[in-house]
């Protein structure tokens, strides 16, 4: 038996202060490991101790195993919890773990070696008889080698990089001549994100579900499985919003990928949390998809219907003991849904975002679970994961779990960077996954561009921040004045006093003129338009209005004059007063500017000086946040000037080159 009394959580975010809660449960001290640029970040602040690890660049701190070890030597840790990410799949890191005399909470390094590999995995999946698609997993990875293959599998086919996961290195090819340059991107980005280039080809199983059980084994025989997690909600090959039990589950089909689920651990001497992803297809057949060596970001949901701590378990088999549960002691009860909170833009293909968060407020509630790595006044690096808090819910049915789902995620406030809150709550609200239809194929199914795009507020909602923009202003100026009562605010002694706003939403200008009409009343003016409003009470960040008759709750945040951040019935925008930016135009120049979407490296320039383009072609490669963008050209012309150099960190913005758009 192993014994430790404190751990060292080698992460950040939300899975740092995930381990640690259970960590304190149990009676473990916590360490927490941080680089420059998370100093701040809550994980650090929860631990009993934190230590830093270097600079903000993901390899130079937290993939950085030697100065990850040497923190556990400085802090005493006994254990090293790997969380998801990073290093949690790295079998050499385990193995340093081992042989520096600490525990490793997590899997023997040879089975992560082997899962770690797509093509490892697959054969060996084969040789234990667990349905696997068909395809190319062989050591010659030439061009040839992968296009003849491709051509004797057929269109179309996935090209993944074997060393990894995630959605990084994967590409959908559904034409032939589509196929060199998805291996070209696809290995380049593999070798980025996971120091290999090997690639593998399967068969594309279109519109399948993405399904997946989750595993147990300790190290006395003993493996389960706790029950399966649908996953199909994706964008770009990236888990969006994941449940259990799976809506389209039968006993008879559970029971057939639970035992195959639990042949792929038994088959590679499994320990610890795993879980085994399959494709199901329409007819009821799965296939083995991959198996992730760590606890999953969606482990939440099977928490909450099975009634079991997964970390706890975890801790559990690292110490030595057995698991306590045979497989005849899973229950399912309820019903559990995840949603993922990314700093991205929806409206443009889900592009990453980084930056501050203004305000932060998560959601409470009955049947109400939020686990996040953010607070106010935080900076979000560009150096990371996207993806800054999950909201969950469960309920006695799917319905009932969805329902307040959506509800928390209305009430769920987050000021000062994209997100994409908003998306989710369409995403929950469509008829095809209120009735469990949703496949791996739905975003693109169910959404158009056009329903992606910023949402324009209603008159009444540009109504409401013109009223709290001019309340606090008034208060501003009442705090500076002296001996003046509160009464006279709004008050003249002229005609009746009418302040005026101007707030711009692309093409959408809400002119508002704002009259007082009593104590807290305002008549809010737009041409012929009018809304009422009556502003019952307001604190610092939240305030309780009456809009035309109907009482409403509104959270804002006034980053500075002229601006506010305002969340109103689960409808967030940023209004900016027009007026006081003395004439300055907000539009797009289009003078060519080609600019960096977001921070990151710029891996290669595609043009010179010189050079005529077409609108749509491959300007540039810019990786960031784990992932390769293209940037391509909005228009044809002809490059006038760059600006940038391969190989540069850039910044979000940041002028890469100038094209002379052709008239």
């Amino acid at each position: 038996m192993t014994h430790f009394a404190s751990i060292l959580v080698a992460n950040r975010g939300e899975i740092a202060c995930r381990v640690m809660r259970t960590a304190r449960d149990l009676g473990y001290r916590s360490v927490a490991v941080y680089s420059e640029a998370d100093a701040g970040s809550p994980h650090v602040q929860m631990a009993d101790e934190a230590l830093c690890i270097g600079p903000g660049p993901a390899a130079e701190s937290y993939l950085d195993g030697d100065r990850i070890l040497a923190a556990a030597r400085a802090s005493g840790a006994g254990a090293i919890h790997p969380g998801y990410g990073f290093l949690s799949e790295n079998a050499d890191f385990a193995r340093a773990v081992e042989a520096a005399g600490l525990t490793f909470i997590g899997p023997a390094p040879e089975a992560i070696t082997l899962m770690g590999n797509k093509a490892q995995a697959k054969r060996r999946m084969l040789e234990a008889g667990v349905p696997c698609v068909p395809g190319y997993q062989g050591a010659d990875q030439s061009d040839d080698a992968l296009l003849a293959a491709a051509a004797d599998i057929g269109m179309p086919v996935m090209v993944k990089a074997a060393a990894g996961g995630g959605g990084r290195g994967m590409r959908l090819v559904e034409s032939e001549d589509e196929l060199a340059g998805a291996i070209a991107m696809a290995r380049a980005e593999a070798l980025s994100a996971f120091g290999s280039d090997e690639l593998i080809l399967e068969k594309a199983i279109l519109r399948p579900r993405h399904v997946e059980l989750q595993v147990f084994a300790d190290s006395h025989g003993h493996t389960i499985h706790l029950g399966e997690r649908d996953c199909s909600l994706q964008r770009r090959h990236q888990k969006v919003v994941e449940e259990s039990p799976c809506p389209v589950m039968t006993p008879e089909l559970r029971e057939r990928m639970g035992a195959a689920a639990v042949t792929a651990a038994r088959s590679i001497d499994y320990r610890g949390a795993g879980t085994v992803e399959f494709l199901l297809d329409a007819q009821g057949e799965f296939y083995f998809l991959e198996m992730n060596t760590r606890l999953q970001v969606e482990h939440p949901v099977t928490e909450l219907v099975t009634g079991l701590d997964l970390v706890a378990l975890q801790l559990r088999v690292a110490k030595g003991e057995r698991l306590g549960l045979a497989q005849e002691d899973v229950r399912l009860c309820g019903h559990a849904l995840e949603a993922r909170l990314y700093l991205e833009d929806p409206a443009q293909d889900f592009l990453p975002m980084s930056g501050p968060v203004a305000l932060w407020s998560p959601p409470g509630g009955a049947g109400v679970r939020v686990d996040a790595g953010i607070r106010s006044g935080q900076d979000i690096s560009p150096h990371y994961d996207p993806m800054v808090a999950k909201i969950i819910a469960s309920g006695p049915s799917r319905e009932a779990a969805r329902r307040r789902l959506v509800e928390a995620l209305r009430d769920t406030v987050l000021f000062g960077t994209r997100h994409n809150r908003d998306f989710l709550v369409a995403c929950l609200e469509k008829q095809a996954f209120v009735e469990g239809a949703a496949t791996t194929a739905f975003i693109d199914e169910e959404f158009t561009p056009g329903e992606l795009a910023d949402s324009v507020p209603a008159l009444a909602d540009s109504a409401v921040a013109a009223v709290l923009e001019l309340t606090l202003e008034h208060a501003a100026l009442h705090a500076q004045s002296v001996i003046v009562a509160p009464q006279l605010r709004d008050w003249s002694s002229a005609d009746p006093l009418c302040s005026r706003k101007r707030y711009a939403h692309g093409d959408c200008v809400h002119d508002l003129a704002i009259s007082p009409q009593g104590a807290s009343r305002y008549r809010v003016r737009d041409g012929d338009e009018a809304v009422d409003i009556e502003l019952l009470e307001i604190a610092d960040s939240s305030a309780r209005l009456r809009v035309d008759g109907r009482q409403q709750l509104a959270r804002f945040l006034r980053p500075a004059p002229g601006s506010l951040h305002l969340s109103i019935d689960g409808r967030a925008a940023v209004y900016t007063d027009s007026i006081r930016l003395d004439g300055a135009d907000d539009s797009a120049t289009g003078d060519g500017s080609v600019t960096a979407p977001m921070h990151g490296l710029l891996l290669e320039l595609r043009v010179a000086r010189g050079d005529e383009v077409t609108a749509g072609q491959t300007l540039a490669v810019l990786e960031a946040m784990k992932m390769h963008y293209e940037i391509v050209a909005e228009a044809a012309g002809t490059v006038r000037e760059v600006t940038a150099s391969a190989g540069a960190q850039v910044a979000a913005d940041e002028l890469l080159l100038e094209i002379d758009v052709a008239g």
